[in-house]
């Protein structure tokens, strides 16, 4: 039996995707730009209809553009003849996706797009074709071969058509001033959503729960008020309830070292006098962001008195999921 070797015919097809996407460059030009304005002007939806291979590129490219800012779904063509055009208004963006440009199930659907008013954008890999012919405006995603050695598996023309739709969406993204913020509002769930979105306020210790002591106690209380809230440090306040200082399980090492009496010595002796701190309104993954710059494992977070409020290290925000 003829030994197979997949490592040969692997690289060969990424080849001929990586050529093809080299080659699309050509196509990112006015037709390109109008076509990414009239997404921009849109005042309704972006709706993205391919049948076959270039509807599961459809599919992604709708999604993309859905979670970047611009509002957008997939309609496939076999049911928006059955009833689904109805979604579609005088408003809307409507992505026409074919290699051809002639597949039948498209092509069937355009005169109706046209009596609507909804204005189209074609992607095809054939200039000539009857879907560039008829939308406002061609999007050619041309490729010069498909990486199936058959040549007939759409390929490296599904690959050039999802990084066309991605260099859209993200083009319309930054014209948008589309920011992570607005990226976590519609991708609330799971890790993103916890960095992008969490506070301070919803992973802190607060309350009770919040190491204090007085600025005149020992370091022996100290760090029984440590050992009790397992945080590795505690804050230190003054007669007004303002945050004067920290003590950490760094400093306390260090004086070890010196041999100071824990049990007489009051704890503004040995706090460090300046020290990070954080709000409650400040999102989590900013807070991560200054702990791993300051090389820190904790912050206090303070209220607008300059009061503790709370506290949070490392271990909280690992286990919020932001880290």
């Amino acid at each position: 039996m003829a030994t197979l070797n997949f490592i040969q015919q692997g690289l060969r097809v990424l080849e001929i995707e990586r050529q093809a996407l080299s080659d699309i460059t050509q196509y990112v030009n006015e037709s390109f730009n109008q076509a990414c304005q009239l997404m921009y002007d849109c005042s309704g939806r972006i709706i993205v209809i391919g049948m076959g291979k270039s509807g599961h590129i459809g599919n992604k490219i709708a999604a993309t553009l859905a979670s970047t800012g611009s509002p957008a779904f997939f309609v496939h063509p076999g049911e928006a003849s059955h009833g689904d055009l109805g979604m579609i208004t005088a408003n809307d963006v409507v992505i026409l996706i074919s290699n051809s440009g002639e597949t039948s199930e498209v092509l069937n659907i355009i005169p109706v797009l046209k009596r609507i008013g909804a204005k189209m954008i074609a992607m095809t890999g054939n200039q000539g074709s009857t879907m560039a012919t008829l939308a406002n405006v061609h999007v050619c995603i041309k490729v010069e071969q498909e990486a199936c050695s058959l040549g007939l598996a759409p390929t490296a023309s599904t690959t050039a058509t999802l990084a066309m739709g991605d260099a859209m969406a993200v083009a319309l993204l930054e014209a948008r001033g589309f920011t992570a913020d607005d990226f976590a509002l519609s991708h609330p769930g799971g890790s993103l959503g916890k960095r992008l979105l969490l506070t301070l306020k919803d992973v802190m210790h607060s309350g009770i729960h919040t190491p204090i002591i007085n600025e005149t106690q020992t370091i022996k209380d100290a760090l029984i008020e440590m050992s009790a809230k397992g945080l590795g440090m505690t804050a230190i306040i003054n007669s007004n309830q303002q945050l004067s200082g920290l003590f950490t399980d760094g400093d306390l090492r260090r004086i070890l070292e010196q041999r100071i009496d824990i049990h007489s010595t009051e704890i503004n002796v040995v706090m460090t006098k300046s020290c990070t701190t954080a709000t409650q309104e400040m999102l989590a993954a900013e807070a991560l962001n200054i702990m791993e710059q300051k090389r820190i494992n904790g912050l206090i977070v303070i209220n607008e008195h300059n009061q503790p409020i709370g506290a949070l290290n490392m271990q909280d925000l690992l286990k919020a999921g932001v880290l």
